[in-house]
């Protein structure tokens, strides 16, 4: 790059198991660590944010202040995030004049904020700047995604075959734990070190099958272990009823894998991508209708209804989602019959958790806190900065939009501002070296090939059932 620093390369000194890292100084141990730890974001260990304590993204925040030397080149590439959230800020001051300012909440939500920025900042520093293999990155986060998965088995096995030492000594590791019988959060349930079980698919389907993805054209080998790995992943944690929201998650993306690997023009891989569609249509409304914990996940949407039309758009301030509470609470008086069971008394009852906000940080999903502190304007402001910066940087293909709408999706069930999928889709966009392609006609040459066939072949079997069935 012509704006990049010459850098002296060596390898890391120290025990064997990080002798063969490829590093520049001695910060770049910390981005390291931040891998090594980007799994573990439930633990008593991790910094409290918003319903999870993860440690990584404090590490990157610490990488990029040990380079701030290299800030300026970071901010110049990804000048609008950064002017973003100077117009966040900006935003917030309505809210904080007019209703309240709860200094503490108000610090954590930009620091979540500085959190993402400073993922996109440590990826930049680290992999474009200073030029680190990026093969260790990938054998990094394979390996401790798998230390992740066989802890999950040691807790299944612990809930089980009870094993009160295990079990004890986890609950008591974890920040809020799933894994007792009496947990007031749903018990009996492996969680590996996640925040809770529901954020596996955060982590699979937003870390791993993303890096899955770009290791296409660069590391065939890399791309087939983050293949097995995710599907073991799956398998084992639906297998070992880690929850239902694994399954939406696996359920979408292989939608969206769908879309992206079929060839429309083809009427053969058509039709049986329709045919797919169809089943899990089917079994996805059997499943919501049997489930109510499945129904209450599907009917939470991530839009609340503000009563006060200017604090829609405007929001009511970063730190300040208590005020949404509040809000709610006046709209019963206002509004008869609003405190009786229906329509408009769930959308704001249910959507916004009440109980839940009385802490001003809880809401469960990015778009209702994003939206609750920054308002429309605020969500607008970022939705189109991400489209433009696409726009800026690529040419629109499919593999772009199916992977920005899984993004999106995932971040409806998830809150936390600083995870690590969105500047993950942003920095890889902003990198030409990067291919962002599938192919349409050879996909199981993609890594996720087997996945879809047989997807495909489950479809054509039970197709083939059914048929026999009417004729029978």
């Amino acid at each position: 790059m012509s704006d990049s620093i010459s850098f002296n390369r060596s390898s890391a000194n120290g025990p064997a198991f990080i002798r063969h890292l490829d590093i520049v100084d001695h910060s770049d141990y910390v981005f390291y660590a931040a891998l090594l730890l980007l799994p573990v974001d439930g633990t008593v260990l991790g910094f409290y944010m918003a319903f999870w304590t993860p440690i990584s993204p404090w590490l990157f925040m610490v990488y990029v202040l040990l380079n701030r030397s290299l800030l300026p080149q970071v901010c110049r590439r990804f000048r609008t995030f950064f002017l973003l959230s100077v117009a966040l800020f900006a935003l917030s001051i309505v809210g904080w004049v007019t209703f309240a300012f709860h200094i503490l909440p108000a610090l954590w939500s930009f620091l979540e904020i500085s959190g993402a920025l400073a993922c996109l900042s440590a990826l930049e520093i680290a992999i474009r700047i200073k030029r680190l293999d990026w093969r260790d990155m990938i054998r990094t986060l394979i390996a401790v995604y798998w230390v992740a998965f066989a802890i999950g088995v040691v807790q299944f096995y612990a809930i089980k075959l009870d094993v009160p030492l295990i079990r004890d000594w986890f609950s008591h590791l974890m920040s809020r734990e799933y894994i007792t019988s009496d947990s007031q959060w749903g018990g009996d349930r492996p969680q590996f070190l996640f925040a809770e079980p529901s954020y596996i698919g955060m982590h699979l389907y937003g870390v791993l099958l993303p890096l899955m993805w770009i290791m296409r054209d660069h590391d065939r080998i890399c791309m087939k272990r983050l293949r097995d790995l995710i599907v073991v992943f799956v398998v084992g944690a639906i297998l070992m009823g880690a929850g239902i929201r694994i399954i939406i998650d696996t359920g979408v993306t292989l939608v969206i894998m769908l879309v992206m690997h079929t060839d429309f023009h083809n009427r053969e891989q058509a039709k049986r991508t329709y045919e797919v569609f169809g089943v899990m249509f089917v079994a996805g409304v059997v499943i919501g209708v049997l489930n109510s914990r499945i129904r209450s996940i599907l009917l939470q949407g991530p839009i609340a209804g503000i009563m006060n039309p200017f604090y829609a758009f405007v929001g009511f301030g970063a730190g300040n989602l208590s005020e949404v509470e509040r809000t709610v609470r006046q709209s019963e008086q206002l509004i008869p019959g609003i405190s009786n069971p229906g329509p408009t008394w769930w959308w704001l009852k249910t959507v916004w958790r009440p109980d839940s906000v009385r802490t001003g940080t809880i809401t469960m999903s990015a778009y209702s806190s994003l939206i609750g502190e920054f308002g429309l304007i605020g969500f607008i402001a970022l939705a189109a900065v991400i489209i433009r910066y696409v726009r800026e940087q690529r040419p629109w293909n499919r593999m772009i939009v199916c992977w920005l709408i899984l993004t999106a999706y995932l971040y409806v069930q998830f809150e936390g501002y600083a995870f690590y999928a969105l500047p993950l889709f942003i920095w890889t966009i902003g990198n030409r070296d990067i291919r962002c392609a599938v192919p349409l006609t050879r996909s199981e040459e993609s890594g996720d090939g087997d996945i879809l066939q047989a997807v495909r072949r489950f479809t054509i079997t039970s197709t083939g059932w059914l048929q026999r069935r009417r004729k029978g």
